[in-house]
């Protein structure tokens, strides 16, 4: 199984920033994921995010693990916008998707959204999540070549 290129990372994270542009068009905070199949290049599922329980991330690696086989999974990546919180971290881990790309950290998404309401931030990094498990969940990010782009969608949302 071949990693991601450089412009495979960049181009699918770029995708789900589409993605979370459409959550916020919808109403919903701006996360947004894909995932992606073992060719790096073939998009299964994308999500938006829906509330507070219901992350882009969480709801995705959910309706993954009903349609695909846990070895088909472990091949395939997940992209998302914003580093995994614990619960979708957790999420991907039993989803068993064994590969992550994120573009911008939860550490900085706290400090975009501040002590915010509506996003709670926590401050637990998804490889200290995967760090506690059996399985080498690969991870990639933050991704400074979409990090602007990212930021700029969370600037303006949590502004408003």
């Amino acid at each position: 199984m071949a990693d991601p290129t450089s412009a495979q990372l960049i181009a699918h994270l770029r995708r789900a920033n589409q993605v979370a542009v459409a959550a916020v068009a919808e109403g919903h905070h701006p996360f947004g994921a894909i995932l992606v199949a073992p060719d790096n290049a073939t998009v299964l599922l994308k999500q938006g995010n829906i509330d507070t329980v219901n992350h882009a991330e969480s709801t995705l690696l959910r309706l993954a693990s009903d349609r695909y086989s846990p070895d088909y999974l472990w091949g395939c990546t997940l992209y998302t916008t914003v580093e995994p919180c614990a619960m979708c971290a957790g999420t991907q881990y039993w989803a068993n998707v064994g590969r992550l790309v994120y573009g911008v950290s939860e550490r900085q998404l706290r400090l975009l959204t501040g002590n915010h309401s509506d996003n709670p931030t926590l401050d637990v990094p998804c490889r200290y999540v995967f760090e506690r498990g059996q399985k080498a969940i690969a991870v990639w990010g933050p991704i400074a070549e979409v990090e602007a782009e990212i930021v700029a969608l969370h600037r303006s949302f949590w502004r408003e």
